[in-house]
């Protein structure tokens, strides 16, 4: 049984774990105030281009965007995303346990765009209902599409007109930047936020992520909100460490460009097959619909998630694929792809 269910299924790249032995013995500074964490902030404010940027680690997505929304809505006001995003749909939770109503916009690609918010601007008039501050995007998508430079652009644009803040989940944010659709830099991007965060568990890590602030009414007190929700890591080194490595010789880039490789020659081939797609594949995740006779064939020897169901005969699936996927195993998914497909 192989999977592609998932792109931390995983460990971690050799040099992350080498690192990590190399430096086990050294005794270093707790709550991200070690050396590691500090020459990490460095190198990513290098690479967004903003000396001015405030970084924090902390071990995975959920808790950095809880944390991140908690810090910037006041009681009152919402958060708005697309409702296939990733806070509405997966984290059980974790935005409303923290106060918050998320107002969801209806989209068919998971992209949030200034049309689809400004009708929920105009829904929400007074003080008696939540008063919409943040929007919520994620680049790749749930859906694995992802923003070009235009579309982010104009949405920064509007959220600015709007006294609206911009928040971007960068959980799969390499496989963004290395999609062959991508029309956008590390910096370009950052410059066009007012936070966001570089996925690393998604893509290498063993755990982290990396939280970055461009807008300076937001960096005041924010340990404290890490401190308060169990974030401030007491071994915070070993995501410092981590970040080093990602960064060290565009390792963090070849890694995605590598799961990209491995969902476009997925994708390729089955689009030779004849197969349609939920989505276009921009990134590592890809959405094809199957019979559902052949899903279940396929399903003897891999693991994948069932997303939706188109008819009583078809559905869509999600295969993702990863830093580390083989790509012998990608040859025989196709192989055994075509060979079911002469059944149905």
């Amino acid at each position: 049984m192989y999977s592609f269910k998932n792109d931390y299924s995983e460990g971690a790249h050799p040099n992350i774990l080498q690192a990590l032995a190399e430096t086990n013995a050294e005794q270093q500074a707790g709550y991200g105030q070690d050396d590691y964490s500090k020459r990490a902030s460095n190198i990513l404010r290098k690479e967004v281009q903003d000396e001015n940027s405030d970084i924090h680690f902390v071990s995975g997505g959920t808790q950095a965007n809880l944390i991140v929304i908690a810090s910037i809505l006041k009681p009152y006001e919402s958060v708005i995303a697309a409702d296939t995003g990733h806070i509405n749909t997966h984290e059980a939770g974790a935005i409303e346990a923290t106060g918050h109503k998320i107002n969801t916009v209806a989209t068919k690609n998971g992209k949030l765009s200034p049309e689809k918010i400004e009708a929920l601007l105009e829904q929400h008039t007074d003080e008696h209902m939540v008063k919409p501050k943040l929007v919520f995007i994620s680049n790749s998508t749930e859906l694995g599409t992802i923003y070009t430079k235009r579309e982010l652009s104009e949405l920064y644009s509007f959220c600015k007109a709007n006294d609206l803040l911009l928040y971007l989940d960068g959980a799969r944010l390499g496989s963004a930047l290395c999609s062959s659709k991508n029309d956008l830099s590390l910096a370009e991007l950052s410059n066009l936020v007012d936070v966001f965060y570089i996925g690393g568990t998604k893509n290498g890590a063993l755990c982290g992520e990396a939280i970055i602030i461009n807008n300076d009414d937001l960096k005041d007190d924010f340990r404290f909100y890490l401190k308060q929700r169990g974030a401030l890591f007491a071994k915070g080194r070993v995501l410092g460490i981590q970040f080093v490595e990602l960064f060290k010789d565009d390792l963090f880039f070849s890694l995605a460009e590598h799961a990209n490789a491995m969902a476009d020659k997925l994708s390729q081939n089955i689009a030779g097959l004849g197969y349609e797609f939920l989505t276009e594949t921009n990134s590592n995740q890809l959405f094809p619909i199957f019979p559902n006779t052949l899903i279940d064939k396929l399903s003897e020897k891999y693991s994948f998630h069932i997303w939706s169901e188109i008819n009583n005969q078809r559905s869509a699936i999600r295969l993702v694929t990863s830093w580390a996927t083989k790509e012998e195993m990608v040859d025989r998914f196709i192989s055994d792809l075509e060979k079911y497909s002469t059944y149905n």
